[in-house]
C-alpha cells in the first residue's frame, strides 16, 4: 500500500500544477501559495476569571500547534473593556513551513470533520486580499486536546495568509488543497 502524502508534497507535486494550469499562469513564481498560518486566542474573560493564571492556555496552543506561542500585551488602555495599557490580552502562534502544511493538513482531515453541525467553511471569511480567516468557538476540536483536563474553554481563530491578490484566487487556492467550502 502506497504510503500517504503529506500536504507539502502533495502542493508541490499535484495541486500546484493544476492551480497553474486552471489559473493560466505562465510563471512557475506566480503560483498561489500559503505562506503562513496564525493561531491566536484572546485571554480577556479567561484572565480574570482564573485570577491571571493562563499557563493552560499556554499549554494547548503548544499541544494544537507544536510551538511556543508568544503573549500579546495591550498597546492602550480601553475604559470598557477595563484594560490597561501592558496588560496581557492574548496568545499567537506562527507556523511555517513544515509545521505550517503539517497543522493544515490536521485542519482539513481532523478538524473541521470533528466540529458539530460542520456544513462546510463560507465564502466570505476571505478579507479582500486572499487571507482567510476560521474561528472554533471550542478548543476542544483538536485531537491533542483531551475534553477530561479542560479547566474552562476558550476560542481559537487560525489566520490562513497567501500570496495572492484577491478573494478568487484564494479561494481556487484553498479549495485545490481541499478545504471544505458550502456548496452554493
Amino acid at each position: 500500500m502506497a504510503k500517504p502524502k503529506d500536504l507539502q508534497t502533495r502542493f508541490k507535486k499535484e495541486i500546484a500544477p493544476e492551480l497553474q494550469k486552471n489559473l493560466n499562469i505562465k510563471n512557475l513564481m506566480g503560483i498561489p501559495k500559503i505562506t503562513k498560518v496564525k493561531i491566536n486566542v484572546g485571554m480577556g474573560s479567561y484572565v480574570k476569571a482564573q485570577n491571571k493564571d493562563y499557563s493552560n492556555v499556554i499549554d494547548n496552543i503548544i499541544k494544537i500547534s507544536g510551538q511556543k506561542p508568544i503573549i500579546t500585551k495591550a498597546k492602550k488602555a480601553i475604559s470598557n473593556f477595563k484594560i490597561r495599557e501592558g496588560d496581557e490580552i492574548g496568545v499567537t502562534v506562527t507556523l511555517r513551513g513544515k509545521r505550517m502544511y503539517d497543522f493544515l493538513g490536521k485542519l482539513i482531515n481532523i478538524v473541521f470533520p470533528r466540529v458539530r453541525d460542520f456544513r462546510g467553511l463560507p465564502k466570505k471569511s476571505f478579507d479582500g486580499k486572499g487571507n482567510y480567516n476560521v474561528g472554533f468557538k471550542e478548543h476542544t476540536v483538536f485531537p491533542e486536546i483531551s475534553p477530561d483536563d479542560v479547566i474552562k474553554l476558550h476560542g481559537v481563530q487560525v489566520n490562513i495568509t497567501t500570496n495572492t491578490e484577491n478573494d478568487e484566487t484564494g479561494f481556487e487556492l484553498l479549495k485545490a488543497m481541499g478545504f471544505p467550502f458550502k456548496k452554493k
